[in-house]
């Protein structure tokens, strides 16, 4: 999907094509602009007075089920060994340091080359990969004991035992711009008993820790490479995965080339994965179909059922357990890390003005006339399908232009208010962002859209250089990494600079529950408590749409959006 994912969207025909020379040409941007609004505006009209059909029905307008489709490993007997898997990727990867990573495109390549103590399976449940067993907990929650799968060892050839975890996950606690260092929570010490147990201590319980090793938090890194390369890591990866680090052209390409030391290598069948960055989709599409391009991360809604019709090719798809959504600056004056400030601007300083924001965006349209009805309705961070979920969770403010007039009327801001907005340059971002400008509209904003390369957003809504920010997150199965990094004052990634003791009471209170009846319960509360202060305004979940050759076989996407190509391998 900061922290995350662009969206794809489907190229909808009441929807003229962005110019692509957007930033070259602002006069040409703005009067595009205008005259897209009417057309948006009566399709949006039209859209509204039809339901938006759930994921799970029949599509006549795509063909396609919406069920999920998350692909099978590969039958041995086959696939046949070697060969080059390119795969088309949406957008350029962040950073390759799992401690400093915040996108999900480094997450596919970490897939490869990263493991972690634990993964998810296709059923969202937590499973063993360099750990052995799930955690052993202690009755009070203070301590989890973890046991090591031996005989592994890191590309570089050392081995992987406890002391390299420890530093791991020490690492992830301390260094300078970590994003992992909410996620990981009170721990106050590691022990290390022997070469294949770890002991996690912890001042409190902490009941989303084990979830947060299933990702980037629990990625095992060379204690070597670390040594040598400190908080230049990214440059040189090295962990212990089916495959190892071999290159990197910046806003290009990444390979990977098989890991002969990989403690499981007979499962390893292709002998490197290209990872090439398409931005637009339709390109990423076209290569598929070409064969240029063996799978393709998110497709369009408009693209898949082309593509799901094509005898030659499969398209994956799952329920994202993410969001994409509307970030405000309410407090990021200094930096992402540094002290809170509040900024001084209507949007920022008063609740109103961004409740008034809400209640000038229709979902429903937006999903029902960019996405053809495969994305879903999103009004907050949980997911309705996670077992998480509650009314309170789910509740959803009404669209309602004229309550958002009176809502900027009581703010004393006179209208139109103009706010402006960064998002990604690619072509379906942008469409959005169209839809975006010309909803707002009749709620008496002036939405002023600011594309910008994928990277150079992620730059600026960490050094808090925006009003608004479009952009999403890929989702995990335990919510609080869905909501405390985002919006806890103390959150790695709380770009908004929000601050709210009372939400951060909810959220510490959930993360120490071990009572799921009550988590539950809290995590409604704090979904009530952001629709009051709108720091983070969400607009729907995307469906993850991946196009495979069929030539392919053992590709996989779970719920977590992670395209799996590890043990993947060309057909004989």
């Amino acid at each position: 999907m900061p922290r995350r994912t662009p969206l794809q969207l489907n190229r909808s025909s009441w929807l003229p094509p962005f110019p692509s020379q957007q930033k070259s040409e602002p006069r040409r941007l703005v009067s595009r602009s205008a005259a897209v609004a009417g057309v948006v505006a009566l399709a949006i009209i039209g859209a509204a007075c039809s339901p938006v059909e759930p994921a799970g029905d029949q599509s006549s307008q795509t063909g396609s089920t919406g069920q999920d489709v998350f692909g099978d490993a590969a039958d041995p007997a086959a696939v046949k060994n070697g060969g080059t898997l390119t795969v088309a990727l949406s957008a350029d990867p962040d950073k390759l340091d799992p401690t400093l990573s915040r996108s999900l495109y480094s997450r596919y390549v970490f897939h490869t080359m990263c493991e972690k103590l634990y993964d998810l399976g296709p059923d969202a449940k937590l499973v063993p990969q360099l750990a052995t067993a799930l955690p052993t907990i202690a009755p009070d929650g203070l301590s989890l004991t973890i046991p090591l799968r031996e005989g592994v060892k890191f590309a570089d050839g050392t081995t992987l035992d406890s002391a390299a975890v420890k530093l791991s996950i020490n690492r992830g606690l301390t260094l300078a711009g970590s994003g992992r260092k909410s996620e990981l929570g009170p721990i106050s010490s590691i022990d290390t008993p022997d070469a294949k147990t770890v002991v996690i201590k912890l001042s409190k319980p902490f009941a989303p820790l084990t979830a947060a090793l299933a990702d980037r938090a629990g990625m095992v890194l060379s204690p070597a490479a670390v040594d040598k390369l400190g908080a230049d890591f990214s440059t040189a990866p090295v962990c212990a995965g089916p495959f190892k680090f071999a290159s990197r052209v910046a806003q290009n390409s990444i390979k990977v080339v098989k890991d002969p030391l990989y403690y499981d290598a007979a499962k390893v069948h292709l002998d490197a994965i290209e990872y090439r960055i398409i931005t637009d989709s339709s390109i990423r599409s076209a290569n598929l179909r070409s064969g240029d391009a063996q799978v393709a991360d998110s497709l369009s809604a408009q693209d898949a059922p082309t593509l799901q019709k094509d005898a030659s090719l499969s398209v994956l798809q799952s329920q994202s357990l993410g969001y994409q959504g509307l970030t405000v600056n309410i407090g990021n004056a200094n930096g992402i890390g540094n002290p809170l400030k509040q900024l001084d601007t209507p949007v920022a300083k008063d609740p109103r003005v961004r409740q008034a924001l809400e209640a000038s965006i229709d979902r429903e349209a937006l999903v029902k006339s960019l996405f053809n009805g495969l994305s879903v309705v999103a009004c907050s961070p949980i997911s309705p399908k996670s077992e998480f979920t509650s009314d309170a969770a789910q509740k959803c403010p009404a669209h309602d232009p004229a309550k958002a007039k009176e809502l900027l009327a009581q703010a004393g801001v006179s209208t139109p208010y103009k706010v402006s907005m960064i998002t990604s340059n690619n072509p379906d971002s942008l469409r959005l962002a169209q839809a975006l400008q010309a909803m707002v509209k009749e709620g008496g904003f002036e939405l002023v859209i600011k594309p910008v390369e994928y990277a150079s957003l992620l730059d600026q809504q960490d050094r808090g250089d925006f009003e608004l920010l479009q952009l999403g997150w890929s989702g995990r199965v335990d919510p609080d990494a869905n909501i405390y990094n985002f919006v806890g004052t103390s959150g790695s990634q709380n770009v908004a600079g929000y601050n709210s003791p009372e939400v951060d009471k909810l959220l510490t209170d959930a993360r120490q529950s071990k009572d799921q009846a009550q988590r539950v319960q809290l995590y409604g509360q704090v979904v009530t408590k952001l629709q009051q202060d709108d720091p983070l305004i969400y607009l729907y979940r995307q469906r993850n749409l991946t196009g495979v050759t069929k030539k392919v076989l053992g590709v996989q996407t779970y719920p977590d959006g992670v395209i799996r190509t590890a043990f993947a391998g060309y057909a004989k």
